[in-house]
């Protein structure tokens, strides 16, 4: 793609966002990987001029038992704005769908930093900056219809990122980070429909445990020259531990969380 054709698709992308409504896939060899990404970092500048702020990033495909089922066979990552990520409580939250064209839902463990995370570091050196984990839902929204595409088609359009809804914070302690080492590759969440379990994900599905995603997202973004590194401050989600799961309004959604120190959620979907 020519610069102009890029910014061109990036604006396609936003306009659709904005106008919710689904566009047709790039031409394979339209569309790198790389491209995808210099197209991604446009809409950030485009979102940010329009009085968006960017507080983190999030991490897709890191669950390596989906990537059949999308053809996607490598993580991703993008942006996560202050309008899109929502804290939410334990108990029962509503949240509208009204924005999306057709979202599934996502049980997935995040991290805040307190400190920049470096490439290279030990998990003990990585812990030690986290100032706080959660488990949230992330809802993802495809601009594809049915869910068909390619990795750099999801890497330009957000990441498929639409929402974060983020649980009760708990702060790091020395012995937490004692517990995360290797709670975080056994721990399981179970989603639930309206009471009904539907799947059950455990912590070694996403690259071995979201510690791993994390280290693995730092090298990536380090390595691109036209990305910003992960900074102090910033919120990093690591990807689903079960399956995306359609959603539509009138659902309750559910979590119950087994091994790490964290509350399910709950919430309603209008």
């Amino acid at each position: 793609m020519t610069e102009t054709e890029e910014e061109n698709r990036a604006q396609q992308i936003l306009d659709a966002r904005r106008d919710r409504r689904q566009i047709a896939c790039s031409k394979p060899e339209e569309l790198s990987i790389e491209a995808a990404y210099r197209i991604s970092r446009r809409i950030r500048d485009l979102r940010t001029e329009e009085g968006e702020r960017v507080i983190g990033r999030k991490l897709g495909f890191t669950n390596r038992t989906i990537w059949d089922e999308y053809q996607v066979h490598a993580p991703i990552w993008g942006y996560m704005y202050d309008r899109t990520f929502h804290e939410v409580s334990s108990v029962e939250t509503r949240f509208s769908l009204a924005p999306f064209c057709e979202p599934r839902i996502e049980p997935e463990i995040a991290f805040g930093f307190s400190r920049a995370p470096r490439i290279g570091e030990s998990e003990d050196e990585l812990l030690g900056k986290i100032a706080w984990y959660a488990h949230g839902f992330e809802i993802v929204d495809s601009l594809y219809k049915d869910w068909k595409f390619k990795a750099a088609d999801t890497v330009a359009a957000f990441g498929l990122h639409g929402a974060y809804l983020c649980g009760p914070r708990r702060q790091m302690t020395d012995e937490d980070a004692a517990m995360l080492r290797s709670a975080l590759q056994r721990f399981q969440i179970e989603i639930l429909r309206d009471g009904e379990t539907l799947d059950i994900g455990h912590g070694s599905n996403v690259l071995g445990s979201p510690l791993s995603a994390l280290r693995h997202a730092i090298e990536v973004i380090t390595n691109d020259p036209g990305a910003d590194p992960i900074s102090a401050g910033e919120i990093v989600t690591t990807g689903t531990v079960t399956r995306a799961l359609p959603v539509k309004p009138g659902e309750t959604w559910s979590t119950m969380v087994s091994g790490l120190p964290l509350d399910g959620l709950q919430i309603t979907l209008t």
